[in-house]
């Protein structure tokens, strides 16, 4: 008895509410509702006296051709904007992608972040019930080829929801507006899609195209003057802002209704309710985040960010051997030998040495690769192609001398890393196009920490190479140039900055005014100091290791090229011979004595 009462007094409400909403339309625009009766007071007057009445076929004559006019006009313009605002975006529905969370191998904890995300988007419902909102936004960073979009598509697949692949720069348009009105079509969808589905992922690649800073634009993007900031303006000017700011929208809506039909309603004053925010997770993916706007990082757009690194030494075997399980191989490849030369490579990088062993198998006649084929295919990875060098023997020996310095210093100095790669041959590719030789000793293990005792080792390596000209050849050759920048950037680290020569004063106090650091107390001179000291120590390690020396670069000169396995052989028997001499010389005055 008491409920209808109540329920009469919300209908009473609504209706009053309603009428509020229309009254408030009709005072609004009374002006043009005015015009309206003037304009159609006069034709009924005026004009339809006039009119002598039309043969039926004249009238579908001309409502045909004015129907097909309109309607030809609306179709150019709405195919010229559906084409240009149209968002190069790739859905794949659910169950589409092919991979889930059991394919993602090397990254338990980013793994762990991405499972509790899937979690929310599953129980949205249960989640908001207890006053819970959705995860907007999740920002993966980290280096190329961590796997950024393998983990976004490993998301959309557990979470059973649409996921839309989109290149950021793809929003980009040169005519103003178009960039607003793409991000605008491509959440429109996603939420179609998210009522459909209970979710929808949007995962846009290389977000920073889009959200860079706006710091340092002018209104608009449209800076400078005159007719060149209007063209600016005009053909693709703000571009950037426009579509950030739309982005900023979308990402973080208010709380009004996007339904034209609703909005059309609302607009009359025939519609009043509440909208419901359908649950869109955009995921970024960039590798530079510092550039990305503040706006757009805070809570309620991008609410999660997770740096996607390379795997530790502790789980790159199971991507190497997640990856070599899905191709023919040899039994005896050893997974923890291959994780110690793949130091600090990311999943995809791995991905790539598998399958280009793979080549090297197939064109050798083999149906199964073996470790050497994936010795080799790292090796065309980091240095590219092999091409013959047309040395003649003055400077094969010269630049055999010149690497082996480097060689043969490397080996003893460097405890966590294999022995050098050497080699006399040209390399295509990876930046060694300039390089006529050089030696390239990899990390065992992923090295984060240098003591006082590591970096001499490695100012000491690369004056090796002079060192070696000069009790070997005696000469002073023109290849040691980035040998030199290298010690002397280390040598000034040294002392300007790590504090390992004794004092305390860092020249990165006087980064923001380099005209200041001469007020380091003797900068080059101490810089000076610390080259000339392990210069004459490089040289001392190359005197007593002196038959390890020539045994590596004769070899150089008769093999083009030593691996590691090569360099240990040599340098282990040089040492042998060279200890047995040694014996023989210190015993030999004894024996003459015993006669």
């Amino acid at each position: 008895m008491t409920q209808q009462p109540k329920n009469r007094g919300n209908l009473d409400r609504a209706i009053d509410l309603g009428i509020d909403q229309f009254g408030r339309f009709i005072r609004q625009r009374w002006i043009w509702l005015v015009l309206l009766l003037v304009v159609a007071w006069y034709v009924i007057v005026s004009v339809v006296p006039q009119l002598t009445p039309p043969s039926p076929g004249s009238i579908l004559t001309y409502a045909f051709q004015i129907i097909f006019a309109m309607f030809f006009a609306v179709i150019q313009i709405v195919a010229l904007f559906w084409f240009l605002a149209r968002p190069r975006l790739y859905w794949v529905l659910p169950g589409e992608t092919g991979v889930s969370f059991d394919d993602y191998k090397g990254n338990p904890e980013v793994l762990e972040a991405a499972r509790r995300i899937v979690t929310l988007i599953q129980g949205v419902k249960e989640f908001q019930d207890i006053g819970g909102q959705p995860i907007r936004g999740l920002l993966l960073t980290g280096d190329p080829g961590t796997g950024k979009s393998y983990l976004a598509q490993c998301m959309s697949s557990e979470a059973g929801v649409p996921f839309g692949y989109l290149s950021s720069s793809s929003i980009q348009n040169m005519f103003l507006g178009i960039s607003v009105l793409t991000v605008s079509n491509m959440y429109r969808k996603a939420r179609r899609l998210a009522r459909e589905y209970g979710g929808c992922i949007i995962f846009m690649d290389e977000i920073d195209a889009i959200g860079g800073s706006r710091n340092g634009q002018g209104a608009g993007g449209m800076a400078g003057g005159g007719g060149m900031g209007l063209m600016g303006g005009l053909m693709g000017g703000g571009m950037g802002s426009g579509a950030l700011n739309q982005l900023l929208m979308e990402m973080d809506p208010p709380n009004i209704e996007t339904g034209w039909l609703k909005k059309m309603l609302r607009t009359l004053g025939l519609y009043h309710g509440r909208s419901q925010q359908q649950p869109v997770l955009t995921i970024g993916a960039t590798n530079l985040p510092d550039t990305l706007d503040a706006a757009l990082l805070r809570p309620g757009r991008f609410d999660r960010k997770v740096n996607v690194a390379p795997p530790t030494d502790k789980y790159r075997p199971e991507v190497i051997e997640y990856y070599i399980q899905k191709v023919s191989h040899e039994p005896d490849i050893s997974i923890n030998a291959l994780s110690a030369r793949l130091v600090n490579y990311t999943p995809v990088a791995i991905k790539h040495v598998v399958n280009e062993a793979v080549i090297t198998a197939h064109f050798a006649g083999r149906d199964r690769i073996a470790y050497r084929d994936l010795i080799e295919a790292q090796d065309v990875h980091e240095y590219g192609l092999r091409q013959l060098s047309e040395l003649t023997p003055i400077d094969r020996r010269r630049i055999a001398y010149h690497e082996a310095g480097h060689t043969v210093a490397s080996y003893y100095l460097y405890e966590r890393y294999f022995p050098a790669y050497v080699t006399v041959q040209l390399r295509s590719g990876n930046g060694l196009e300039n390089a006529l030789a050089f030696a390239h000793p990899r990390p065992k293990e992923t090295v984060l920490t240098y003591n006082k005792q590591d970096i001499e080792a490695q100012i000491q390596v690369s004056m090796a190479s002079r060192a070696a000209e000069e009790l070997f050849l005696n000469i002073q050759m023109n290849g040691v140039t980035g040998d030199f920048a290298h010690a002397t950037r280390l040598a000034t680290m040294y002392v300007g900055a790590f504090g390992m020569d004794g004092t305390f004063t860092s020249f990165l106090a006087f980064a923001g005014d380099p005209t200041r650091t001469v007020q380091v107390p003797r900068m080059a001179e101490r810089v000076e100091e610390v080259l000339q000291t392990q210069f004459k120590a490089a040289k001392q390690l190359l005197q007593d290791h002196s038959e390890a020396l020539i045994a590596i670069a004769e070899a150089l000169i008769e093999r083009d090229e030593l691996i590691s396995d090569d360099i240990i052989a040599l340098i282990q028997e040089a040492d042998a011979r060279q200890v047995a001499t040694q014996m023989i010389d210190d015993l030999q005055p004894l024996l003459l004595d015993n006669r």
